[in-house]
Formats: C-alpha cells, sequence, structure tokens
C-alpha cells in the first residue's frame, strides 16, 4: 500500500451554517458535501466562513475558527477580550458569547453526554437542566467576572509574558488577562520581561493575602531576580527532577473553605474560582447528609477539602478516610487535619490504596477524579463498600457520564445531579452527582 502524502486543508475557507454546540468549546457544523467541522468563534444557528486549522482529506473532522460572521445569533457579543478571537489567545472559549448562552450552552453539552455516554435524560439523572452561576458573577453582557486566582504564562522568545494560543504551543503575549483574579493581575506579571524563563505561573490565594509564583526555566535557563509590584513567593521547578522547589518565601498558599484553614503547598491543586471549593463543599454536604457515626471515604482528596468537611460532621465516633496520590499534597492535607484525630490520610494511587487498606465498608462516599475520571475499576470497587450516598465531582462531563454508566452496571444509580459555572468564559464546567444504591428506599 503506497503511503500518499495527505492533502492538508489548512487554510480552506467553507460558508457553513453552525450547528450545534460540542464539548470541548466549539459548535459541529458540516461542508456542502457533508465533511464535519468543529468551529470556534461561532454560535449555534449562525452563518459563517469557517477557515481550516486543523486537518486534511481523510481526517475524520476538521477543526476550523469563524472568520466572518454572515448572520449572527442574538446570543452574540462583541469579545470584551482583546486577545479573543481567531488565532489569538487560546484561554476562553465563550467571550463572543452573552453570559446566560454560556451557561445555556454547557448545559446543552452536559445533556447531550448524559444521553450519548449514559443513556440518561436530565429527569432521569436528577437535574433540573440549569448550569449555576458562582455568587457574584452575574453581570450584563460585556462585562467579565475576574475569576482565575490561578494563571499560567508562557513565556515567548523575546521573554515576553503571554498565553497560548489554541492546541499550540505558540504565544499569544498579553498585557493584561480580564479573567485573571485581581490578586494575580496586581503581580504585573506581564509588564515584566523574563528571560530564560518557560513559563510563569502566578497563584493567589482567595483565602489569605498569599501570593506565589512558580518559574519553569528553560533547560539550562538560569532563574532572574524577581521584583514583582506586590510581595510574593518564589518557587522554580527544577529541571532534573521537574520537582518544585523553594527559591523565598512561603513555599504554600493558605486557602478558605467551610470555616476551614487549608495549606496548599508547590502549586498543588486548589479550585481556581474563589467561589468553587465553598460551593462544591456545600453541594457535596448537602447531597450525602453526613450523620453522626459514619465512616466516610474521600478519593483523590487532594489537600483534604472535603475530609476536613466531613471530619467536622461525623463526630467523635465518625471516621474519615482520605486517598491521594500526590506526596506534597499528602503531607498538606496531614497538616491540614491534625486537628481532627478521626481522620486518616493515605499516600497512594485510589485503584491501589483500596484493596490494600482491606476497607470492606462505608456509609457514605465523595470522588473528585482528576479530568479522566474514575474509571470501571474503582468503580465497581465503590460499588461493592455498600455506601448508602456516593458523591462524584467532576470537571469532565463526558467523564462524567461514562463513569455513571459504570455504576449503573453495579446498581447505583444518579438521583440528584447540580452543575456549576466555576470557569466564566471557558467552555469548563463543574457538576456533582450525587448516586444513591439501586434497591435503596431510603
Amino acid at each position: 500500500m503506497s503511503m500518499e502524502p495527505q492533502e492538508s486543508l489548512v487554510g480552506e475557507e467553507y460558508e457553513v451554517e453552525v450547528g450545534p454546540v460540542a464539548h470541548g468549546g466549539h459548535c459541529v457544523a458540516r461542508t456542502e458535501s457533508g465533511r464535519v467541522l468543529f468551529v470556534r468563534h461561532a454560535l449555534p444557528g449562525e452563518r459563517v466562513i469557517a477557515r481550516v486549522t486543523e486537518g486534511e482529506e481523510t481526517s475524520r473532522f476538521l477543526r476550523a475558527d469563524a472568520v466572518e460572521v454572515l448572520e449572527a445569533s442574538k446570543d452574540r457579543v462583541e469579545a470584551p477580550c482583546p486577545f479573543s478571537g481567531p488565532g489569538k489567545c487560546g484561554g476562553c472559549d465563550w467571550q463572543h458569547a452573552k453570559p446566560g448562552a454560556q451557561r445555556r450552552f454547557k448545559g446543552e453539552v452536559i445533556a447531550e453526554q448524559l444521553q450519548r455516554l449514559a443513556g440518561l435524560t436530565p429527569e432521569e439523572a436528577g437535574w433540573d437542566g440549569t448550569v449555576m452561576p458562582a455568587e457574584g458573577d452575574k453581570l450584563p453582557a460585556g462585562q467579565v467576572p475576574a475569576w482565575r486566582t490561578r494563571v499560567q504564562y508562557a513565556i515567548d522568545a523575546e521573554g515576553h509574558a503571554g498565553l497560548r494560543k489554541h492546541r499550540s504551543h505558540e504565544v499569544q503575549v498579553i498585557d493584561r488577562c480580564l479573567i485573571a483574579a485581581p490578586g494575580v493581575s496586581e503581580l504585573g506579571v506581564e509588564k515584566r520581561e523574563w528571560p530564560q524563563i518557560a513559563s510563569v505561573e502566578a497563584i493567589a490565594s482567595s483565602g489569605s493575602a498569599d501570593r506565589q509564583v512558580i518559574l519553569t526555566p528553560k533547560p539550562g535557563g538560569r532563574l532572574p531576580i524577581v521584583e514583582l509590584d506586590k510581595p510574593v513567593s518564589v518557587l522554580r521547578v527544577g529541571e532534573k527532577d521537574g520537582r518544585v522547589h523553594r527559591v523565598h518565601g512561603r513555599p504554600f498558599v493558605r486557602e478558605r473553605a467551610d470555616g476551614r484553614t487549608y495549606r496548599v503547598g508547590e502549586g498543588g491543586f486548589w479550585q481556581v474560582h474563589p467561589q468553587a471549593a465553598d460551593t462544591l463543599v456545600q453541594a457535596v454536604m448537602q447531597g450525602l447528609m453526613p450523620r453522626k457515626g459514619d465512616m466516610a471515604l474521600d478519593l483523590y482528596c487532594g489537600v483534604g477539602l472535603f475530609a476536613g468537611a466531613l471530619g467536622e460532621r461525623v463526630g467523635e465516633k465518625g471516621a474519615v478516610l482520605g486517598i491521594e496520590s500526590g506526596k506534597r499534597a499528602v503531607e498538606d492535607a496531614r497538616h491540614n487535619l491534625q486537628d481532627l484525630d478521626r481522620v486518616r490520610i493515605e499516600h497512594g494511587k485510589v485503584e491501589d490504596v483500596m484493596p490494600r487498606t482491606g476497607i470492606n465498608n462505608a456509609d457514605i462516599v465523595v470522588l473528585d477524579p482528576p479530568r479522566a475520571g474514575a474509571g470501571k475499576k474503582t468503580v465497581h470497587h465503590l460499588a461493592s463498600l455498600g455506601a448508602r450516598r456516593i458523591a462524584y465531582v467532576a470537571c469532565d462531563p463526558a467523564a462524567l457520564a461514562r463513569d455513571l454508566k459504570y455504576f449503573s452496571e453495579v446498581g447505583y444509580r444518579v438521583v440528584k445531579l447540580r452543575a456549576f459555572d466555576l470557569f466564566p468564559m471557558t467552555h469548563h464546567v463543574e457538576c456533582v452527582a450525587i448516586l444513591k444504591p439501586t434497591g435503596n428506599p431510603a
């Protein structure tokens, strides 16, 4: 079989009618010949000129940008950010859509994933179909919530800070990011030159005045003297070990949620939106309804957010076991929850630790898995523990839907689903699903 060179279609333009929104921040359209396009910077129902950005003759689908809008949707607004648009910054997906429309699109994507991957209607999932904005985020069209407390700046060859273009290593240099939280913007990362640096992650705690930058030098690059507009701790990523090392200041930031303070070290995981941690704790606790004396599990527990909330609520006769694979996060979780002797944190992968610790029963479980989801093996193991309620926190509706299908095969059904817009202007959305055993009358 001869390998013909593939005919690239990049740069080709098609006039298309834009179809429904799809998972990933784009809409689906078809060319006259029936070829599928994933179009960014478009809205459902529009007529646009779509220019191909990725794909060749034999590709299953092509990626494209709407470079000209011939018939605009009533949901369209002028993108408030000057760096948003075809070929520019890839950070936001929906700057060109009204805030209410963005939430509607996210709801449509969740509904589509539930139907396609779990065979569930919104009613069957116990979901009212809405995506709730975070408190304080309901702003008029044309205004952008400044919510991002962690921003990963890419640095270009000249040492200027910017953000990556969509699906590209190219850097769009910016002078400010509209969705960055005030605590990030006031550091002034964009005003500085960053010679020999590949990336700068800026973190502004929403629970304290702690500010941090994590620098990744280019291979062989030296660290500059860091002088920013506000006091800040500096960490660096080691070239050999890929670990985060303290340069000066505190190696952690302090965050607050549910009335507790959490230490998050070395740029470890914490929800990015200032309202996210409290919003999710509230949704999870309302769904699980912990009782005194419960045995609770917190899987993928990070620095112990849900374990801490559960520990407060299960009382002295209760017990909480958290499992987390990140070594630094485990140290932080143990530090954060040291006043709760009923809470124990185990280090390791969930699928390894669960069988090893010999846990064979739990009353309630919360899991907040990484983007890929928990997977069949972990779901099946969880189902054998006989929990009366399970709370599943998901940052990806596709992974959630896949796992809900696995749960349904082993006797757990979703009884309530809630969706929260904790990533305005982007396609990301957070869901909390509450599951119960199928045969449970409770």
